[in-house]
């Protein structure tokens, strides 16, 4: 696997847009959170988070491209297979299926940092520790917060083997520990 440092070489290397390394370090305390819940390797997941979105400054425009381009890049670097389908299964324009418990996990972790962070952004001190697991189940019913966040994708992490609710509360606790780095 990469080391810590490379993929933090590699993150700062690929992408340049504020936002999104932000949400590839929120993706990595989760996919860490996550990993830690089901006993897998959290280094190897916590990396996975914060790579899997490394190539969306060059494919924004082509979204059949994204994932498939970071996945290329990760070979590059040695990661092993499930690794990299996990990648490219995190965005289902590039076709590939999730069938893991890291597909499902990677899909649902780096989605649900978008909904915490707009959850966040209406609170008067706009801070992720402020956030109430109450408020999160509520913003999931209102399709119009937060509307680019795939809902599906976040209940995914039941078929991860984690329960919505206690989903939630990983991933508020996996993100407020490193609040300071995702909201200005």
């Amino acid at each position: 696997m990469i080391s810590r440092e490379r993929a933090f070489e590699l993150l700062h290397d690929h992408l340049k847009t504020e936002n999104l390394i932000k949400h590839s370090l929120a993706s990595a305390a989760v996919m860490k959170a996550v990993a830690n819940r089901l006993q897998q390797p959290d280094s190897d997941w916590e990396i996975l988070g914060l790579l899997h979105d490394m190539d969306l400054d060059t494919t924004r425009d082509d979204m059949k491209s994204h994932a498939r381009v970071a996945a290329e890049l990760l070979k590059k670097e040695g990661l092993k297979d499930e690794y990299l389908k996990a990648v490219m299964a995190h965005n289902e324009e590039t076709g590939v299926e999730r069938e893991t418990v890291l597909d499902h996990a990677l899909a649902a972790s780096e989605s649900i940092t978008g909904l915490i962070i707009a959850c966040a952004m209406v609170y008067p001190d706009r801070k992720i520790s402020s956030v109430k697991p109450k408020s999160i189940r509520k913003r999931m019913k209102e399709k119009g917060f937060a509307r680019n966040v795939s809902r599906e994708n976040i209940l995914e992490c039941e078929k991860a083997g984690i329960p919505f609710e206690e989903f939630v509360e990983i991933s508020l606790k996996a993100m407020s520990e490193i609040q300071d780095k995702l909201i200005d």
